[in-house]
């Protein structure tokens, strides 16, 4: 979270419910068959419930997962697994409240805690649990995070610092997966595992006989455009091809200009096919040319 906070979107500038529900459910007839709810927070969200529910009961949609802060998720997880939602992470990048407090600022270690475990006594498998690791804030925790994939169904997901606007990019601050590797390996064994799908965006590691396992997003040193497969419906309904590219189609304008669904489609083809081949990488990072949201403010 910046220093500054940030500047909330207006309601009015939002995707209402109806049209939440409108555009998941097209995309889903055209054939995507995973979704997730993320932000920003998806449980700030006074309609989180209704979302869920109207998602879960699509019989084309194969995984309707969310990824949360976990603050409060803890309360609410219960009701939204039984209405569909089947694939949870949590964003946690460090084990120590002192530094959790001063990443977020504010206070709530704990309940994030309590989230992870509400959702292993409910049953989710894996539980992820997402890491942005930071040199010189996180890197000496990563063998604790490693940890705790030996007895829990966990996939604690490292994932490489990336430019944004608003996070200060330093090269000083980035710590490649390799680097990662080197460091955990000094404790664990951590063996390669095979992937269950082409479109992975981790790459998926385990230490022998462990319950859960370790998974590394390579953004930035080794990129995986070339098998992705993911868009972005931002919750200002704002369609982003990549999650790294600033170039975006409003979705919003075009519902309530009175398009119809064909219309709907034929831009967001449009959009997917001017989808470029890659990102630019680590060594090509220029913060004045790659001006991006705010992750904060990428919601979706």
């Amino acid at each position: 979270m910046p220093e500054e906070g940030v500047d909330l979107t207006p309601d009015s500038d939002l995707l209402t419910t109806s049209e939440i529900i409108k555009l998941a459910t097209l995309f889903v007839d055209e054939g995507v068959d995973k979704i997730r709810l993320t932000g920003g927070e998806p449980t700030v969200r006074k309609d989180l419930v209704e979302i869920v529910s109207a998602l879960g009961r699509h019989p084309k949609l194969k995984t309707l997962a969310m990824t949360s802060n976990g603050l409060v998720l803890h309360r609410k997880l219960s009701e939204l697994q039984k209405l569909g939602l089947n694939l949870v992470n949590i964003s946690l990048d460090t084990l120590v409240p002192a530094k959790f407090e001063d990443a977020t600022r504010r206070k709530g270690f704990d309940h994030v805690l309590r989230s992870i475990r509400t959702a292993l006594d409910l049953g989710f498998d894996p539980v992820k649990i997402n890491c942005v690791v930071m040199r010189g804030f996180n890197e000496d925790e990563l063998v604790d995070f490693v940890a705790w994939t030996r007895d829990a169904p966990v996939e604690v997901r490292f994932i490489e610092y990336m430019p944004f606007d608003g996070n200060t990019w330093d090269n000083g601050v980035f710590l490649s997966y390799q680097e990662m590797l080197k460091i955990i390996r000094v404790r664990y064994p951590l063996e390669k595992m095979p992937e269950s799908s082409q479109n992975n965006t981790s790459k998926t590691y385990g230490v022998p006989g462990w319950r859960g396992r370790v998974g590394f997003i390579t953004s930035m040193s080794e990129n995986f455009c070339s098998s992705c497969n993911r868009i972005r419906l931002m919750a200002d309904g704002s369609l982003k091809v990549c999650l790294f590219g600033n170039t975006e189609v409003s979705l919003r304008d075009i519902i309530r200009s009175g398009a119809d669904d064909d219309s709907l489609r034929e831009h967001i083809r449009t959009a997917v096919h001017r989808k470029k081949a890659s990102h630019s990488g680590m060594a090509q990072v220029d913060k004045d040319k790659a001006l991006n949201r705010p992750m904060i403010k990428i919601g979706g």
